[in-house]
């Protein structure tokens, strides 16, 4: 009996032991690194008739659609178009639509009062601060000088707008 009990002491002893040799472990890293990104989409501003008897200024709007990883901290420029005046600069845009021959002069703004240019440098664009990676509205206003004798026709131009990050 006495044996019995050393034999089955003893396999008890040694069973825990073995499953303890087999226990092990460790811990496993994770990592990841978030790049800033962003996209930017334009669209049309489309001023409609100018009227060059009443020689109002006509005022139009249209919206970039802006899209940054969150908490990048950008500015969105906008180029000085494709028609400017000759003494135009980045940090200073004279705009111009052109119907091939002819020019109509014209202002893109950061503000609904249309009085702070929107420039083509990142201290002359408009500032932007990510608050989430969702596409978000930027709204770009336009405004047509007044009292300008052009001919009759269709005026155009294209302006790069610009995310820097």
């Amino acid at each position: 009996m006495r044996i019995s009990a050393l034999l089955a002491a003893s396999l008890t002893t040694f069973g825990f032991a073995s499953l303890a040799i087999a226990d092990d472990s460790d811990s496993l890293v994770m990592s990841a690194t978030v790049a800033e990104s962003c996209t930017i989409t334009g669209n049309t501003l489309a001023f409609g008739t100018y009227d060059t008897v009443s020689g109002a200024a006509v005022n139009n709007f249209a919206a970039l659609s802006v899209a940054c990883t969150s908490g990048t901290e950008t500015a969105i420029t906008l180029g000085e178009g494709n028609s400017a005046e000759l003494t135009s600069a980045p940090e200073a845009p004279l705009r111009r639509m052109t119907d091939g021959t002819n020019f109509l002069s014209y202002q893109l703004y950061t503000d609904t009062n249309r009085t702070a240019v929107w420039g083509g440098t990142a201290a002359t664009g408009k500032p932007y601060v990510a608050a989430s990676s969702a596409s978000s509205e930027q709204t770009v206003y336009g405004r047509i000088a007044a009292n300008q004798d052009v001919p009759a026709g269709a005026y155009g131009d294209t302006v790069l707008a610009t995310i820097l990050f």
